[in-house]
């Protein structure tokens, strides 16, 4: 039979060199491809799909195949260059059509096949893999090479989104990919302990994202006391519609309570009971580790719970079958971020917008009167909150509960620093204090204690605020609300994902990766650091915690001494090391300047600022050595305080700027910004060899907001300008939701970037975003204003009713956000309206979040770091006339410092501007937050059309 193939042959002939790496090849097209077998001959075997369009024939062959050794070798090398080179252009490739591109990418990820996708992953019209026989192999659904492809539809129909939004049960009709095969369970969540900022988020996106893989929500309301009386009343079916709003609202909506009835085995009983009663077999708990530890152990001791309960007839033997397993996940809602094997918890960054706010305030008055004030934060066993507020705000003295001394000695050096500041000429002191703050003899350590020392020994005006509950109020910040829905997304997963045999999961999050961890050895962990406190190991205690906590208290301690202490480094390893500002303003540039500038200092390098960027620099010199008076206060600031511009070097005169680097003989370079960062960067990489200037370090740190800079997933500015457009768009949707059957189409910055759309969509519920790198389709928009007609049509008379629509700047110049208005309206056939809201320079934000000056703190110590490390490699080649241009380590030293995934790392500039980059569009060629914008859009309901 004739079978058309991309490449023109009629069929595709596969060599196997053993019968063992033929059974593998059949397994792979068949289980995995979807292809069926013809023909049982033991040397050819003739395979294609259903309707004839592919066909492959497996050959038997030892002299045409290759080795298992052979596949081996070519596999590993293929899969280290996945995401780094084109396997296209590492060798010929078999090319096949297909049609259900979307499906077939799916089950390749499902059996855990390297995948290679063209152009890009989120608009993907071929895909690569490689088969048992070593084969690379490409299916696309063109019919031929130079065919423009029709677009990949991610369907999920109509009838789908009026099921989800009309109704409390949703039946077992398939809502994707993913859901089409997973176990359908009726999941309950529930928030235990204090309450955190995003428990509301969490829970909304646990309940919508049970409802579109096609089970059953529950809330058990009131918590481990919920479980415990049980009945519809505390545990309830969740609609789509009950979580509406949820995003905007502080504490936890379904309610907590502390249960001693649940810490006894009774309590536990009838908490099954109650549960099967419910038809309940999943339960995720948002809460600290006592919460997580009590869910664990219901786990452990549900077999003979259920067991008991038949055997008392409390329950049938269909229910005890039926009901033998419960899966437990957990997400961490705590302010105080003392979880174990977990970045941050939920609400922990929220509690530190609060904290870092009234220390911003307070620090005003106490500069007007000269005044010291002690500031007492939560944290009982975990000082990462006063340790992070030091940090943003630049206090003169913390007390954690990992880090005591001894009655004197605490006194003694917090003196010690507070005078000198002062005797520097600093007007003001803050110290904070976490109530949990010891000495090394576990004896507390009181504000009002901190107090009396600075009054009597000081002579200091000093006050005391206690921040409280505060502390624990008010709606979750960007980065809550983003936490908060993802992992309550993957918690999701979890549980439909663990059988019987796997440890109950915790979703944590590493950097910038949501991630499984074994709940059981994460809360064993937490509760150690306690028990090490009170049995004063305070060493372990220290080691306990995860490295990033003992990174921050070390930068912290090294900013803090920049003044005081004699430098740490020999003067022969002193450098001169400069910063400058490229590009747009963006939140967490001064806090970078400041930390660089006083761990310079602390280390004995002179720090020196180029102000107003390449432009300042090459018409003015504009060049000043930092003075630690000159920039304390810098990390609450916003915008650029050095100036800064989006010309390159090579917009500007290079030869020039390179003769000033030379005259001032810095030893190093610390960018800060965007792309234009970036290019900069680059540019002065490879102008090396013509200017031995240039062969110094050069780190970038990325920031901006739209963060596009390739190499990290997080650009400093991007969190703060987040937070703007929040706030801005809880706003507007107040407003929206006031004038009832209102959309309001808003428009959003990030250049050729869909990063803050999407993620501005993400945190405000947005019915839709638009971005550039989808553009707009008319499909697609006449698909959502028919969405829109179905929401407000079901929402009339409703509160919290308001829609959002976010489109890019970029996403179409032609269809414009008063255009986009326009249409929607004019389409609505007067069912709704549709006004325009334009936040503009708004988003780059005022005052930097706690997350932007804390990371760009970490950032720019990183940054020094590395250019201490890196000089001596570029020593010997600084005056040599032939400098090695293909040397890797060489051009190593010229990086981009990122997070990528769960790592926080430096990238060389030509491996990413190489490779990594579409220079024409400003943008890096992978695009990490494809799957963020596939949740946004699950969670609203909407159906997107995936187009390349």
């Amino acid at each position: 039979m004739a079978i058309p193939i991309v490449n023109g042959t009629s069929c595709l002939s596969l060599y196997a060199s053993s019968k063992e790496l033929l059974d593998q090849a059949i397994n792979f097209y068949t289980n995995i491809i979807g292809l069926t077998l013809h023909s049982e001959d033991e040397d050819k075997l003739y395979l294609s799909n259903d309707d004839s369009t592919l066909a492959v024939k497996l050959v038997l062959s030892p002299k045409k195949g290759l080795s298992l050794d052979e596949i081996i070798t070519k596999r590993d090398t293929l899969i280290k260059s996945l995401n780094v080179h084109d396997w296209r252009s590492l060798e010929t490739t078999i090319v096949l059509k297909y049609t259900e591109l979307v499906n077939l990418i799916s089950s390749l990820k499902t059996f855990n096949q390297p995948v290679q996708l063209s152009p890009n992953e989120l608009f993907p019209n071929e895909v690569y893999t490689i088969d048992p026989l070593g084969n690379i192999v490409g299916f696309t659904t063109s019919e031929n090479p130079l065919a423009v492809v029709p677009p990949i539809e991610k369907f999920i129909s109509e009838e789908h989104i009026l099921s989800t939004l009309m109704s409390t049960t949703v039946s077992d009709r398939s809502r994707n990919d993913d859901s089409e095969n997973s176990p359908k369970r009726n999941i309950a969540i529930m928030t235990s302990g204090g309450d955190a900022p995003g428990m509301n988020a969490n829970v909304r996106a646990v309940v919508r994202a049970a409802i579109y893989r096609g089970c059953k929500a529950f809330a058990i309301m009131e918590g481990y006391e919920g479980l415990v009386r049980g009945g519809p009343q505390y545990i309830k079916e969740m609609s789509w519609h009950d979580v509406r709003g949820y995003l905007s609202e502080g504490g936890t909506n379904i309610g907590t309570a502390r249960c001693m009835a649940f810490r006894e085995r009774a309590g536990r009983l009838i908490s099954c009971k109650h549960l099967i009663e419910a038809g309940i077999n999943a339960l995720i708990v948002c809460g600290g580790d006592g919460s997580l530890t009590g869910a664990d152990l219901f786990r452990a001791e549900w077999p003979s719970l259920i067991q008991e309960l038949k055997d008392t007839n409390e329950i049938s033997l269909e229910d005890f079958n039926t009901y033998k397993h419960l899966n437990i996940c957990g997400t961490v809602g705590s302010i105080d971020n003392d979880m174990a094997t977990t970045d941050a918890t939920i609400g922990a960054y929220s509690s530190l917008d609060r904290i870092c706010r009234a220390i911003d305030y307070i620090d005003a008055t106490a500069n007007s009167h000269s005044r010291a004030f002690v500031v007492e934060v939560m944290g009982r066993h975990c000082g990462w909150l006063a340790l992070m507020a030091g940090i943003a705000t630049s206090a003169d003295y913390i007390l954690i509960p990992e880090k005591p001394s001894s009655s004197k000695d605490w006194q003694e050096q917090m003196c010690t620093i507070v005078g000198k500041h002062r005797a520097k000429g600093k007007r003001k002191t803050i110290v904070i204090v976490a109530e949990g703050a010891i000495t090394s003899d576990l004896q507390p350590i009181s504000a009002n204690d901190v107090k009396d020392v600075l009054v009597k020994r000081l002579g200091l005006d000093t006050r005391v605020t206690t921040l409280g509950h505060v502390q624990r109020g008010g709606t979750a910040v960007a980065f809550d609300r983003i936490l908060a829905t993802l992992q309550g997304v993957e918690a999701v997963k979890a549980v439909l994902d663990v059988t019987p045999d796997t440890p109950s999961p915790l979703i944590a999050i590493e950097e910038n990766k949501i991630v499984r961890k074994p709940l059981v050895e994460a809360v064993k962990i937490t509760k150690s650091v306690a028990e090490a406190i009170q049995n004063k190991d305070f060493e372990k205690a220290m080691s306990l915690r995860d490295s990033e906590f003992s990174e921050h208290l070390s930068n912290f301690i090294a900013m803090n001494s920049a003044n005081h202490n004699e430098p740490t480094l020999p003067l022969e390893k002193r450098k001169k090391i400069a910063i400058i500002n490229i590009g747009a303003p963006a939140g967490g540039m001064n806090s970078a300047v400041y930390a660089f500038s006083t761990y310079c200092m602390s280390r004995g390098h002179t720090p020196y600022a180029i102000h107003n960027g390449f432009a300042g620099l090459s018409r003015h010199e504009s060049v000043r050595s930092m003075d630690w008076l000159e920039i304390e206060g810098w990390n609450s600031v916003g915008g650029s305080e050095i100036g800064t511009n989006r010309q390159t070097p090579q917009d500007t005169d290079i030869g020039m700027i390179a003769h000033y680097f030379e005259k001032y003989q810095f030893d190093g370079l610390v960018i800060v910004g965007g792309f234009e960062a970036f290019v900069s960067l680059d540019q002065l990489e490879k102008a090396r060899p013509m200017y031995p200037a240039f062969r110094i370090p050069m780190v970038l740190i990325p920031a901006t907001i739209s963060n596009n800079v390739p190499g990290t997933e997080y650009s400093l500015g991007s969190d703060t300008c987040l937070n703007s457009l929040m706030e801005y768009c809880d706003v507007v949707k107040l407003s929206a939701s006031a004038t009832r059957d209102r959309a309001f189409v808003i428009e959003v910055q990030g250049g050729n970037s869909g990063y803050i759309a999407t993620y501005a969509s993400l945190i405000s519920g947005a019915q839709a975003s638009y971005v550039p790198e989808e553009g707009i389709a008319l499909d697609q928009l006449e698909s959502d204003i028919k969405s829109l007609k179905e929401a407000f049509s079901i929402d009339r008379g409703l509160s919290k009713s308001g829609k959002l629509i976010l489109k890019s700047t970029n996403a179409s110049k032609v269809l414009t956000t008063e255009v986009l208005a326009d249409i929607m309206k004019s389409e609505s056939n007067g069912e709704f309206d549709v006004k325009t809201a334009i936040p503009g320079h708004v988003q780059q934000g005022g005052l930097p979040s706690p997350i932007d000056r804390t990371r760009a703190a970490r950032f720019a110590i990183k940054a020094v770091q590395f250019i201490e490390a890196a000089s001596d490699e570029l020593l010997e080649f600084k005056y040599a006339l032939d400098f090695p241009t293909d040397n890797k380590t060489i051009t190593g030293t010229a990086a981009v410092l990122g997070v990528k995934s769960s790592h926080l790392k430096f990238r060389s500039i030509r491996q990413l501007y190489d490779f990594e980059t579409e220079i024409g569009r400003r943008m890096p060629k992978n695009i990490h937050w494809a799957k963020t914008r596939d949740i946004a859009d699950q969670l609203v309901g909407r159906t997107r059309l995936v187009k390349p």
